[in-house]
């Protein structure tokens, strides 16, 4: 089995920290499951936010990484 289809909400909330990152709308998460949904936009505000304070590019990768999220 693979690492990603162990931990469904790690990666639910580093693609919602990805398109937050990206400026994309929290209308556009994919997911249907509430409590991977709610991750998903959990990480959708962080990276919304780290985007308005301008951490784009490599300095975003780098957070999302120190919070254990890789």
């Amino acid at each position: 089995m693979k690492r990603q289809k162990r931990d469904m909400y790690a990666r639910a909330f580093k693609r919602g920290y990805q398109a937050g990152v990206s400026g994309k709308s929290k209308d556009s998460c994919p997911i249907d499951q509430p409590d991977a949904r709610q991750e998903w936009l959990n990480g959708w505000r962080e990276g919304r936010t780290d985007n308005w304070e301008g951490m784009t590019g490599v300095s975003g990768i780098h957070r999302l990484a120190a919070n254990g999220t890789t």
